[in-house]
């Protein structure tokens, strides 16, 4: 695949264009994590490492408590709604049929649990009188 060019629009494989084509795939993380990866890939590449072997042992190299706690705050929140663009939410018919499932058992729970009770006050009444 990586040797697939866009034909389309006069685009052809002698004009010596070796950039292939990232065909889209219909999903949006994939589409952002392939362009976030390619620029996160090149960056990292390019920085030189700057932990030491001391700060690796003492834990400094990856402390999360310091810095400003609004920047803390703003990157957890958009941590945040990047995971919740992952989940893959429920339609109306499945939540109306999750919802009468979790209902019915709670109901049977109850019922069941009440009825134990009710059995076990009935046989201590009985046995101590």
């Amino acid at each position: 695949m990586s040797d697939e060019r866009d034909t389309r629009h006069g685009a052809h494989a002698e004009d010596g264009d070796d950039t292939a084509v990232a065909r889209p795939s219909g999903k949006r993380t994939a589409r952002r994590s392939r362009t976030a990866s390619s620029a996160a890939t090149v960056a990292v590449a390019d920085r030189p490492s700057s932990t030491t072997k001391a700060d690796k042992k003492s834990g400094k190299a990856g402390r999360s408590g310091t810095g400003n706690p609004f920047k803390r705050l703003v990157k957890f929140l958009k941590e945040v709604i990047s995971e919740l663009r992952k989940v893959i939410w429920p339609n109306r018919k499945q939540m109306v049929t999750y919802t009468s499932v979790v209902l019915v058992f709670v109901i049977f729970m109850v019922a069941f649990i009440s009825g134990l009770d009710l059995a076990f006050i009935k046989g201590v009444n009985w046995l101590f009188g």
